[in-house]
């Protein structure tokens, strides 16, 4: 592991160095070229995008998949893989649900007025579903559920094809079992800016959600304007504050967990007390030792004053995951404002809400978590108030509206309140 030890001085200056440290590491892309290359040849652009980086030799000859391929992968699935699909679906809908509870509202101001705000879904949305390490059949499930919450009836999935040129069986899986037959085999940038900006075989959609590498985060900063994101995505990334009772193997196993996502999901450990701190650093390396896929992790260790300054230090870092290792957990999770999601208590692992807690895994990063939160349906959908006025409220607001349009600049605003007196 690249391990190294950051000295306290204080929340802001050691999360900022952190940050620095980790970007040190970081490869800048430009998706540019990508985007215009995808703009001006279309489908053929895709495809050989994808030959070169997703299936090298065997390439898919089109990018959309069979719905057909995707009904046959669920009924092949082995049971106990269905079972848990099942379980991390049902979990996943009801939170999303929960999140919908007031879809509509009616307010009626002292003048008599009425604004009602209601809740419309967009007409289309991308999901993106990683490939590369592995299969993300997880990451269709909380992309998929909230649009469905949400109400959207056109969801398109898009999944890089692996070396044989197919989609893997679990996400054509996922697919199905959330009812998706729109399916392409395309990924990184070339997918986010094919479902952005549509091709001869991809509709545009109006929002694209999702998790992914640094390519496909960069691609969807670029589209932003075109259609709506979630959010960027990036690497995973896990902060760990672990108190005097923190079990060293255990938190080792959370830190290195979060480390198979590859070498750019950097890992901070965060203690009061120097012993424990070192317990869990060299349970931690020795862990990764053991798992190759996890050997490149970047490990960031802290020692901090106090309980206080640990929640201070992930505010100001605003971690994907923050996970709080600590007996008065539940307490310490109160003061925590910037967080992608936090798992409080010994027994709540970052794992379970990688897969079936019911919370969303696609979450912001690299201190996003300072100014939005998890996916959920509001991602896919807006806000539309509608305004009613009735003659006695347009009586006494209007004197209102003229004054304040007047002082603007804006005097014909006041003459069309004024004459509805």
């Amino acid at each position: 592991m690249r391990t190294r030890r950051f000295e306290w001085g204080g929340a802001a200056e050691t999360a900022t160095a952190i940050r620095a440290w980790v970007a040190e590491s970081a490869v800048p892309v430009d998706v540019l070229p990508i985007e215009r290359e995808v703009l001006e040849v279309g489908d053929e652009a895709v495809l050989r995008l994808t030959a070169q980086f997703d299936a090298p030799g065997n390439p898919p000859e089109e990018l959309r998949v069979d719905p057909a391929l995707a009904t046959r992968a669920l009924v092949d699935l082995d049971p106990t893989l269905r079972t848990a699909l099942d379980v991390a679906a049902a979990n996943i809908r009801a939170v999303a649900e929960a999140q919908l509870a007031e879809p509509s509202r009616e307010v009626t101001l002292p003048q008599g007025q009425t604004v009602t705000v209601r809740w419309v879904p967009v007409g289309a949305a991308g999901i993106y579903a990683p490939g590369g390490r592995a299969a993300y059949p997880s990451s269709v499930l909380m992309c998929a559920i909230p649009a469905q919450v949400a109400g959207l009836e056109r969801i398109a999935l898009a999944s890089p094809p692996g070396p044989d040129g197919n989609l893997h069986p679990l996400v054509l899986a996922a697919a199905a079992l959330c009812g998706i037959d729109e399916i392409y085999a395309m990924g990184g940038a070339q997918a986010i800016f094919a479902l952005a900006h549509g091709t001869e075989t991809v509709t545009p959609v109006d929002v694209i959600a999702g998790p992914g590498n640094t390519w496909v985060r960069e691609a969807k900063r670029t589209v932003y304007g075109t259609v709506g994101i979630d959010s960027l995505a990036g690497p995973s990334e896990l902060m760990l504050i672990a108190g005097h009772d923190a079990d060293p193997e255990w938190a080792a196993l959370d830190l290195c967990a979060q480390a198979e996502h590859g070498a750019d999901s950097p890992l901070v450990l965060v203690a009061v007390e120097q012993h424990v701190l070192d317990a869990i650093a060299a349970a931690t390396e020795s862990a990764a030792a053991a798992r190759p896929e996890v050997a490149d992790a970047a490990f960031a260790l802290i020692l901090v004053p106090d309980l206080s300054d640990a929640a201070d230090l992930a505010n100001a870092f605003a971690p994907e995951h923050l996970q709080l290792f600590e007996e008065d957990a539940a307490l310490l999770a109160e003061r925590i404002t910037a967080a992608g999601c936090v798992f409080a208590g010994r027994f709540a692992a970052t794992a379970f809400g990688d897969y079936v807690a019911g919370s969303n895994h696609v979450l912001p990063t690299g201190g996003a978590g300072r100014f939005t939160g998890p996916l959920g349906p509001a991602a896919f959908g807006r806000r539309i108030s509608t305004v009613e006025v009735s003659p006695e409220a347009a009586a006494e607001l209007a004197p209102h509206v003229n004054a304040l349009a007047r002082a603007e600049g804006f005097p014909v605003h006041g003459e069309s309140a004024m004459i509805r007196r």
